[in-house]
């Protein structure tokens, strides 16, 4: 239930203020959207009770002879004391006992009436238990320069930030532990959520993805628990004071530019304490610290050989980052067609219209026998840019497909559906190219509406639905879903190939589409594919069409396609089982595979 008060009501005011009435209803709406599985029911079954935090404390005591020392960083300022006290329980709470606390004190001299001062409070704790380390600092340096001296207080393996006023849930650091002893990790972070003031109320997890270099340049949504080798830390330099308000992000960045294995550890580890003054519940109060996010993304672009430009968007903490295009590289644009002139002629005509003009356009014929469609493809053989090839065997997506690549000479592939119109910005698929030249990217999709301004896809998830899905279908356009997903660009499992770009090279090194797959999953495969070569797939919002789909081949209800759909969805199951069994890396296995929202999982 939402609960209206005089600070949310200011709060919405300046959003509109700033916004506009069309920006200001869309996060309306994702904001009011109901919950599928309540979240504060869904915590407290997933929380781990007394028999399991015992048989964690039993484990950990085996695991501690050889296991890492935690480092525990927190830069504390005048923090109040029962917050403060219940930051310090939390960590005394740990399953994994191998842990030193680390508090740096940089709190005026002069404690708040009434109040103990942060040093009472701390030392009292740190006599009966010596894990506990304290330094008093001789002055505030702000938040930077405080957490850098709480890591030079640190003696342990691995070094983790808790903000002062935040809490840990008890089986973090076993979980980190174990999973350092399993892979060896020196970059890890966990999924998180939100607690009131009284920190007993749980409200908005971010249920994370593994690493997602994409999202990273988006949002900074690895946040909170980082745990860092502490060697890796002290070869990245700490924390950069001419980067306050977003010194976490560019840390991170840094970071992870260096890491050998970055693990992401799918449970909320981490419970950040809301205020109104708080960027956790009031993103405006702190406006500059969004100007040094855009700043430790354009340095990170720089220390990365990484040509690209940053915008902050409407939504405080989000960046697009737009990729130019180098030089001037062909691009040829594969168009599988049978009958439905008028629809070709839009989709054609559309790519002709794109402000990237150095295209070859390869129109697959396959079986058209309807008067008009000739008489169009009569019209096109006057275009240059236009040739005709003939598929005379029976349809078959990814034979199509692979045909008409023979017959490409561009250096990137642009597969698109006959059904689907460039008609929303004529720079498309120069986003698309920028995207798609960079040396780790083999795939860009987009994202595509239907008729009706609803999102037909969003990138796709391996898993929804049994074998794969679209995310975000039938969300109005404007929306942007969780955590802003449907409208910033990430890395993915797959995307459609109703409009995907793929560099040439990696689509010859899968050797192209598996034909076994004639109609369904084909670009699922193909990226699985692709992704297992190196390649990031990626998902490119800003690239917009529409897509009128699958109005040629109609609906798939006849006894042969229904059998024919089964062969294709065993084939998944036979040759990606791993990703199917084990989850998709960048979804969360909290998260439902029923629905296509990042609903949890009831």
């Amino acid at each position: 239930m939402l609960v209206i008060t005089p600070y949310k009501i200011k709060k919405a005011f300046l959003y509109f203020k700033h916004f506009g009435a069309r920006e200001f209803m869309n996060h309306l709406l994702d904001r009011l959207e109901p919950e599928d599985v309540p979240y504060e029911k869904w915590f407290a079954e997933h929380t781990p009770g007394k028999e399991e935090l015992a048989r964690q404390r039993r484990s950990s005591r085996s695991m501690q002879e050889k296991g890492v020392l935690f480092s525990v960083i927190v830069p504390a300022y005048c923090t109040p004391e029962r917050v403060l006290r219940e930051m310090i329980d939390s960590v005394r709470a740990q399953t994994y006992e191998k842990w030193e606390l680390c508090i740096a004190d940089a709190s005026d001299r002069e404690a708040a009436p009434g109040s103990l001062r942060v040093e009472e409070i701390v030392r009292t704790y740190a006599r009966d238990d010596d894990r506990i380390v304290y330094k008093k600092l001789d002055e505030n340096k702000g938040i930077s320069e405080n957490t850098n001296a709480a890591m030079q207080m640190a003696s342990g393996d691995y070094v983790c930030f808790l903000d002062h006023d935040d809490l840990l849930s008890p089986q973090a650091l076993y979980l980190y532990a174990e999973e350092i002893a399993k892979s060896g990790a020196d970059f890890l972070y966990s999924d998180e959520d939100k607690v009131k003031e009284d920190g007993l109320k749980h409200i908005q997890p971010h249920f994370k993805p593994d690493f997602s270099l994409d999202l990273l340049r988006s949002n900074n949504y690895i946040t909170h628990f980082v745990s860092v080798k502490r060697s890796l830390a002290e070869k990245t330099g700490g924390f950069r004071p001419e980067m306050n308000g977003a010194q976490d992000y560019d840390f991170i960045l840094r970071c992870t530019e260096k890491a050998s294995h970055i693990a992401h550890i799918p449970e909320i580890l981490y419970h950040w304490r809301t205020s109104e003054t708080s960027t956790a519940d009031n993103p405006m109060s702190k406006q500059y610290a969004y100007e040094a996010g855009k700043r430790a993304i354009e340095e990170h672009l720089v220390r990365t050989d990484t040509l690209g430009t940053v915008e902050l968007l409407p939504d405080f903490g989000f960046y697009r980052v737009k990729y130019p295009v180098h030089g001037n590289p062909l691009v040829s644009v594969i168009i599988p067609n049978k009958d439905h002139a008028d629809m070709l002629r839009s989709c054609v005509e559309s790519v002709l219209e794109a402000s990237y003009e150095n295209i070859e356009i390869i129109i697959v014929e396959n079986g058209s026998t309807e008067r008009e469609t000739f008489a169009y493809y009569k019209e096109l053989s006057e275009n240059p840019k236009v040739r005709l090839v003939r598929w005379k065997k029976p349809f078959n997506y990814s034979a199509i497909n692979n045909y008409g690549a023979r017959f490409a000479r561009g250096e990137y592939y642009l597969f698109l559906n006959n059904d689907v119109r460039a008609s929303i910005s004529a720079d498309w698929l120069s986003e698309m190219l920028g995207v798609c030249q960079r040396r780790d990217v083999g795939i860009v999709g987009c994202r595509l509406y239907y008729p009706n301004n609803k999102i037909q896809h969003a990138g796709i998830v391996i898993g929804i639905g049994g074998v794969a899905g679209a995310m975000f279908v039938d969300l109005p356009r404007g929306r942007s879903g969780y955590m802003h997903k449907a409208a910033i660009m990430q890395d993915l499992s797959a995307v459609t190939a109703a409009c995907m770009i793929v560099k040439k090279e990696a689509f010859e090194e899968v050797s192209g589409f598996t034909e076994e797959l004639a109609v369904a999953f084909n670009d699922v495969d193909f990226c699985l594919k692709v992704g297992k070569c190196g390649y990031r797939i990626v998902y490119d919002p800003y690239a917009e069409l529409y897509h009128d789909e699958s109005r040629t081949r109609g609906p798939e209800d006849s006894p042969e396609k229904v059998r024919r759909f089964q062969n294709e969805i065993e084939y998944m199951r036979t040759h990606w089982i791993d990703i199917l069994k084990n989850g998709d890396p960048y979804y969360n296995k909290n998260l439902s595979l029923k629905k296509w929202n990042y609903s949890l999982k009831a």
